[in-house]
């Protein structure tokens, strides 16, 4: 299996053919900006608890965290939306590590701020076979020090490239988290946290399944 980094690193040389440089230094500002904001330290970290959540899924279900972890530690992976190539090259790749996931006894779960029939529309296109949750103005997120606002002069630019974010997510906010990857015991505590004000780095999944513990079924 390729390793994530490389595929993104892809992504991102692509683009960087066919997006002009003026263009890709927008980008560059916001990230560099949401860097400096010390974000990536503030997040919920190893040994804290996470909050309990309920959140409604693809289909309008609602998911509870209790309920999940009745079940078996959880991998949960927090994504921008299915605007973002980048979160979705990450999702097929929890997609592919889904069966190992399960034969240790985990479960995973993806959350983003897109409404529900985004995300049904994200699991048809690409196979998800796991809960896709909506997290509504990142109020989830914010909790685990992910969520953000994004910047005035970034917006104009999704706008120029027809990246209408306040109708993906249904709302005006205009907030994001960070994309983030945590894996949580059945308890609650987190075992493993990372997250990056860079979007086009994130870590790779065998490296985190590492952190799952096995349980017997």
């Amino acid at each position: 299996m390729p390793h994530l980094q490389d595929q993104l690193d892809e992504i991102t040389a692509q683009t960087r053919t066919l997006v002009q440089p003026e263009r890709l230094a927008i980008g560059e500002r916001a990230v560099e900006e949401l860097f400096a904001t010390g974000i990536e330290q503030k997040i919920l970290g190893v040994g804290a608890k996470i909050p309990e959540f309920s959140l409604p899924d693809a289909s309008g279900r609602r998911v509870s965290s209790s309920d999940l972890l009745a079940l078996g530690p959880l991998v949960i992976d927090f994504f921008r939306g299915r605007w973002c190539p980048y979160c979705v090259t990450e999702l097929e790749a929890w997609r592919d590590l889904y069966p190992i996931v399960r034969e240790r006894g985990g479960l995973t779960v993806a959350i983003s701020p897109q409404t529900t029939r985004q995300s049904d529309f994200t699991q048809g296109q690409h196979d998800i076979p796991f809960p896709m949750l909506r997290d509504e103005e990142c109020r989830l997120a914010e909790q685990f020090g992910l969520a953000y606002t994004v910047p005035e002069f970034q917006r104009q630019y999704y706008r120029s490239v027809l990246v209408n974010i306040p109708f993906v997510n249904g709302e005006e906010s205009w907030r994001l988290p960070l994309p983030a990857t945590y894996v949580v015991d059945m308890d609650g505590t987190v075992l493993y946290a990372e997250a990056h004000a860079d979007y086009r780095v994130r870590p790779e999944p065998g490296d985190v399944l590492a952190h799952l513990p096995v349980r017997a079924r």
